[in-house]
């Protein structure tokens, strides 16, 4: 077997999303991704919302997403190393795909990895940067540990629906963006990524989520470029690093 070079980045899939027109047909596009990166992947970076909800309970596994899960489990077992971190629509990870699947999962709001001999500054983005007092404190909530035992003690039909009402009504209250509200938008991760590298020159790549849109572009005034990874509602969109070149890829089945 040729030996395996490739370190992938992917971000906000939204699996499950009740927004979906097919979603049967947009987990097998992930999947299928998946399996074309199988003979080259050393490394797998999800960099969070790859599910638009999940809520992990102490004994029993949430319905879905079992391709997806399968496919991870077999990209784990051929030796491929595999993090998730979590989004603001995928929190709740805790034990279960870490201990079944061998996934490392992070909940931080970022994460630096030297990959190859190059530092990565890595994040889904949801907490760099501006936040509203009101998105602090809803990430307080889901985070606090009390919050999520008695979230636990619901019973899933009254929380799976809601969750997923929750984040339908989310999409539709987001107009669609134009072309200069996508270029407004980038113009202001470029800031804030400015910033990160600013404090931390030695950095060659900021990759992030979240954001929904693609960028691949070489911070002005550093020679840190910043990935922002788009998404997979619209975009089917990921990064490869090969040891050397960062590319920014869209996924053609």
């Amino acid at each position: 077997m040729a030996r395996r070079t490739g370190t992938y980045f992917i971000s906000d899939l939204h699996l499950g999303a009740g927004y979906m027109g097919d979603r049967r047909d947009h987990e097998a596009r992930v999947v299928a991704f998946l399996r074309s990166i199988e003979c080259d992947a050393r490394r797998l970076y999800m960099l969070g919302d790859v599910l638009d909800y999940w809520f992990e309970y102490r004994d029993v596994v949430p319905r879905g997403f079992v391709r997806f899960f399968g496919q991870l489990a077999r990209l784990a077992d051929l030796g491929v190393e595999i993090v998730w971190m979590t989004g603001n629509h995928d929190i709740w990870l805790f034990d279960y795909l870490r201990d079944e699947i061998g996934i490392e999962v992070i909940d931080a709001p970022y994460i630096e990895r030297t990959i190859d001999g190059r530092l990565f500054f890595l994040a889904h983005g949801d907490r760099i940067g501006p936040q509203t007092a009101g998105f602090r404190f809803i990430c307080s909530l889901f985070r606090n540990r009390l919050c999520q035992r008695l979230y636990a003690g619901l019973h899933p039909r009254l929380t799976v629906p809601f969750a997923r009402s929750c984040s339908r009504r989310s999409r539709e209250s987001s107009p669609g963006a134009t072309p200069a509200d996508e270029i407004t938008h980038a113009d202001a991760v470029i800031s804030v990524a400015a910033d990160i590298a600013a404090g931390q020159p030695d950095l060659d790549f900021i990759v992030l989520g979240h954001h929904h849109i693609a960028v691949d572009t070489v911070l002005p005034g550093s020679r840190t470029c910043l990935i922002v990874l788009g998404d997979w509602i619209s975009n089917d969109t990921y990064a490869v690093f090969d040891g050397s070149d960062m590319r920014l890829c869209r996924f053609e089945q």
